[in-house]
């Protein structure tokens, strides 16, 4: 029943998307959304900088979440459920959609002549869209399985406009959405916009935008000498997050022993058992935004995630790269380089070997490899301020 219920759905969402080409649309309005209704990614940060700088033009965020719509309303701005009527009325109205993945981050049905302004998600690791060519994605782009395609139909709707990062990144990203590389736009991601700044702007940050939850989580971490931050990518294979020999137990004792805390934020898509309760791991929601919660970490544990490339632009942070899976994982993803080459951190290859260089504080690098890589990912992007430069580059502020 449910599976017809969604059929139906689809089938009314096709039926209106050329409805929707139909509605003159204005660059006066400015319409912001992301992934499942949350709040957060890049089209959280360029929303909030945008609303504080551009006073000529409607700004507005659209959701699926009620939620959502009521945190965005208390702090002053303005946000719609996207089946109210204000809703519907300003994405049909809104020339320009900035999103973090795709159309359907405020709605597909909807988008017939929007100006789609994608900020993704960060700088890609592994192929993505267009340029998978294998494993169960490559049904939708590849083969382009009916049934799939059917029920994806947002990743078909190019964007108009990419953030990038360098030429490199240009190339990715024009084969991966079927763009050319003069649609994309090298800014860097609005969601690292935090990630040097002095903690008092940060902590500001906090208590002018976040929910009350963070503001506990943050006041609360300040107790420890050490932060950790475990964030492991997604596997296709593996919905449960801790498995090869991870002892949450043994973990927990290792962190206590040195006043040192792990925040543990897996995969939004992860399952967690949080039956059990452990004095020095945090669990966190898989859909907290962890953007004005990394400057107080010290410790980045991770594995093929390009969080990786967003924490390197902190000084003075360490990583730590847990490969416990390393073949059979790289055997399994297209990656787009060379992954030993495009990696820095403190690698370890078993649970044994990450609890001796979390003891010892051993997170040691090439500093020539870090600098390499963050000229190669993020070359003069790190320089600017990313909100200002999209919104520069579209011709929205000056």
């Amino acid at each position: 029943m449910k599976q017809v219920a969604k059929f139906i759905a689809y089938l009314l969402c096709y039926a209106f998307y050329p409805i929707s080409y139909l509605f003159p649309r204005t660059d006066k309005i400015l319409v912001f959304g992301s992934y499942r209704g949350a709040f957060n990614d890049n089209t959280k940060y360029l929303f909030l900088y945008a609303n504080e700088h551009i006073t000529d033009r409607k700004v507005v965020w659209i959701s699926t979440k009620q939620s959502t719509v009521k945190h965005i309303r208390s702090l002053g701005y303005e946000a719609y459920s996207v089946m109210s009527l204000k809703g519907l009325w300003y994405a049909l109205r809104g020339k320009y959609w900035f999103v973090n993945s795709y159309s359907s981050d405020i709605a597909f049905c909807l988008a017939g002549r929007a100006k789609i302004v994608n900020l993704w998600h960060g700088v890609p690791m592994k192929a993505i869209e267009f340029g998978i060519t294998k494993g169960d994605l490559a049904k939708r782009y590849v083969q382009r399985d009916i049934r799939d395609t059917f029920f994806h139909p947002a990743p078909f709707r190019r964007p108009d406009y990419m953030v990038s990062t360098t030429d490199f990144f240009d190339g990715v990203f024009s084969q991966s959405f079927r763009i050319s590389k003069k649609q994309c736009i090298q800014t860097g991601c609005p969601r690292n916009m935090l990630l040097n700044k002095p903690l008092a702007e940060v902590e500001a940050f906090i208590q002018r935008y976040e929910s009350e939850a963070t503001k506990q989580l943050v006041a609360h971490i300040q107790q420890y000498d050490t932060v950790l931050v475990y964030m492991p990518t997604w596997r296709d294979s593996q919905r449960e997050c801790f498995a090869n020999g991870f002892d949450l137990n043994a973990l927990n004792a290792c962190v206590a022993a040195q006043n040192a805390c792990v925040l543990m934020k897996p995969h939004a898509n992860t399952i967690i058992d949080k039956s059990v309760e452990y004095s020095n791991l945090i669990f966190l929601d898989g859909n907290v935004d962890m953007y004005c919660i990394l400057p107080y970490t010290h410790v980045l544990i991770t594995d093929y995630s390009s969080i990786l490339y967003d924490y390197i632009l902190m000084p003075e942070k360490h990583v730590i790269l847990f490969h416990y899976d390393f073949e059979e994982y790289v055997n399994s993803r297209e990656f787009i380089f060379d992954i030993q080459d495009n990696i820095v951190g403190r690698k370890v290859y078993t649970f044994d070997e990450l609890l001796e260089v979390i003891t010892n504080a051993d997170y040691s690098i090439s500093q020539n490899d870090l600098q390499r890589i963050l000229t190669k990912f993020w070359g003069k992007t790190t320089e600017i301020d990313s909100c200002h430069s999209i919104l520069e580059n579209l011709k929205f502020i000056s």
